[in-house]
C-alpha cells in the first residue's frame, strides 16, 4: 500500500499536496470554530456567574448589616422591658406599703376622734352636773369645800375651781377632735393622690411595656426571617463561587489567550491559502505541459 501511495503523489504529487492543504485548512476552521464557540459559551457563563456572585454577596452584606443592627436593638428593647417591670413592681409596692400605713393611721385617727368625743361629751355632762351642783350650794360653799381647787390655772386659760378646769378639758378634746380631723382629712387627700398618680403612671409603664414587647417581638421575627434568608443566600454564593471555580481551567486559567490564538491562527490559514494558491498554479501549469 505504501508503495501504491507513493506512486500515486509521484504520478501527481501537486493534488495530493493540494489534498493536504485543504484538510489543513479545514481542520483549523473547524478548530476555530469550535474555540469561538466556547470563548462564547465562556463569556457568557463567566458573565452570568459574575452578576450571580456580585449579586448574592450584596446579598449576603445587606442581611449581615440587617441582623447585625437588630441584635443590639432587641437587646436594648429588654433592657427596657424589664426596667418597666421592675419600676411597675416598685410602685405597686409602694401603694402596698401606702395602703397599709393609711389603713393604720386612719384607724389610729378615728380612735383618737372617737375618743376625744367621748371624753368632751363626758366632760360636758360633768360640768353641767358640776354647774348645777354649785348652783344649788352658792359660791361660798364651793370654797369652803375645795379650797384646793381655787389655785387650779387649767391647761390653757386661768379659771378657778372645778368648772373652769373641766372648760379648759372640753377645750382640749375639741381642739384634739379638730386636729386630728384636719389631719386625717389632709392625710387622706395626700394618700388619694398619691394613688391616683400611681395608678396613671402604673398604666403608661404597662403600656409602654406592652409596645416594647410588641416592637422587640417583630425585631426577633425579622432578624428570624434574614438569618434564615442570609443561610439561603450564603448556599447560593457557594454554589455560584463553585461554579466559578469550574469555568477557571477552561475560560480563565490559559496560557493562552483566545485573542492570541485567533492570531496565530489566521496566520496560519493565510499560509495555507497562498500555499494552496501556489500549488493550484503549478497544478495548472502542469496540465498545460
Amino acid at each position: 500500500p505504501i508503495s501504491v501511495v507513493a506512486a500515486q503523489i509521484a504520478e501527481n504529487p501537486f493534488a495530493k499536496v493540494i489534498d493536504m492543504v485543504e484538510t489543513l485548512l479545514e481542520k483549523l476552521k473547524e478548530e476555530a470554530a469550535n474555540e469561538a464557540e466556547h470563548k462564547a459559551w465562556c463569556d457568557k457563563g463567566l458573565k452570568a456567574n459574575k452578576l450571580k456572585r456580585n449579586k448574592k454577596t450584596a446579598e449576603v452584606n445587606e442581611l449581615q448589616a440587617q441582623i447585625e443592627e437588630l441584635v443590639p436593638k432587641i437587646a436594648e428593647m429588654a433592657g427596657t422591658i424589664e426596667q418597666l417591670a421592675a419600676e411597675q413592681a416598685e410602685l405597686t409596692k409602694a401603694i402596698a406599703d401606702a395602703t397599709a400605713i393609711r389603713q393604720e393611721e386612719k384607724a389610729e385617727n378615728t380612735a383618737i376622734v372617737a375618743d376625744a368625743k367621748a371624753g368632751a361629751e363626758a366632760v360636758k355632762k360633768a360640768h353641767i352636773v358640776l354647774k348645777e351642783f354649785y348652783a344649788s350650794q352658792g359660791s361660798l360653799l364651793q370654797q369652803q369645800q375645795v379650797p384646793e381647787m381655787e389655785a387650779y390655772k387649767g391647761m390653757q386659760r386661768t379659771q378657778g375651781g372645778v368648772v373652769g378646769m373641766l372648760e379648759v378639758i372640753a377645750s382640749d378634746f375639741s381642739r384634739l377632735k379638730s386636729e386630728t380631723e384636719a389631719s386625717e382629712s389632709s392625710a387622706a387627700a395626700e394618700y388619694e393622690t398619691f394613688m391616683a398618680e400611681s395608678e396613671a403612671t402604673i398604666k403608661q409603664k404597662h403600656d409602654a411595656e406592652f409596645k416594647m414587647k410588641l416592637d422587640m417581638d417583630q425585631a426577633e421575627f425579622e432578624k428570624s426571617t434574614a438569618e434564615k434568608d442570609l443561610a439561603s443566600v450564603s448556599a447560593e454564593l457557594a454554589k455560584a463561587n463553585d461554579y466559578f471555580e469550574e469555568l477557571k481551567p477552561s475560560c480563565v486559567q490559559v496560557h493562552v489567550s483566545f485573542k492570541e490564538r485567533s492570531a496565530q491562527r489566521e496566520q496560519e490559514i493565510e499560509a495555507l491559502k497562498e500555499a494552496y494558491r501556489i500549488l493550484d498554479q503549478k497544478k495548472a501549469a502542469q496540465a498545460a505541459e
